[in-house]
């Protein structure tokens, strides 16, 4: 078939599921760290600033090479630059919404919110620790859970000794809160 009558994808429908990231409930904030913040901050201009243009300079090169339909450079180079500028949509729409919370000045320091580093105990004797964190930021690698996340919400407001119930699909498991850290300030 030509690819005249192909339709392809603007891809524009799917910005809010970028890198398979859950969408911000509705009426939420979109809560992100300093950290996170700028991390993101820094993608955003990187590709503005750097990526963009050097693609936007091989496209260019590329079609002035002549016939576009079997173009590698040109083909590919269109594709990078439509996944570039999806990227930059989300990210800017993203940021827009965030709101910045610094919990390096948090009061209530034995008591778990938005940015802590929580230290808990499941039934079974084991022990994790996760870190409380904007969706944007998850990174399970790293024990960085969504504020949104069942284990989150079953944390937050818990005090250091409290016992909480976190609902799983084998049913509720009672976990206790063992230890609760925030960043340093500045950090």
């Amino acid at each position: 078939m030509n690819k005249a009558f192909v339709k392809e994808s603007t891809g524009d429908d799917d910005d809010d599921l970028e890198g398979g990231l859950p969408e911000i409930p509705p009426g939420a904030k979109n809560y992100i760290t300093p950290a996170g913040y700028h991390r993101m901050r820094s993608e955003l201009l990187h590709l503005i600033d750097e990526d963009r243009p050097e693609v936007v300079k091989l496209v260019s090169w590329a079609a002035s090479n002549g016939d576009r339909s079997e173009n590698g450079d040109y083909i590919y180079g269109k594709r990078r630059l439509r996944e570039i500028d999806r990227r930059i949509r989300f990210l800017t729409r993203r940021l827009d919404l965030a709101e910045v919370v610094d919990s390096s000045r948090q009061e209530h320091t034995d008591q778990v919110f938005f940015g802590a580093t929580v230290e808990y105990g499941t039934g079974d004797g084991e022990s994790h620790t996760v870190t409380i964190v904007g969706i944007d930021e998850i990174d399970l690698d790293h024990g960085h859970v969504s504020w949104i996340s069942p284990i989150a919400r079953a944390l937050l407001k818990a005090k250091v000794g409290d016992q909480v119930t976190l609902h799983t699909p084998a049913g509720p498991a009672p976990i206790d809160v063992l230890d609760v850290q925030y960043p340093a300030p500045g950090g």
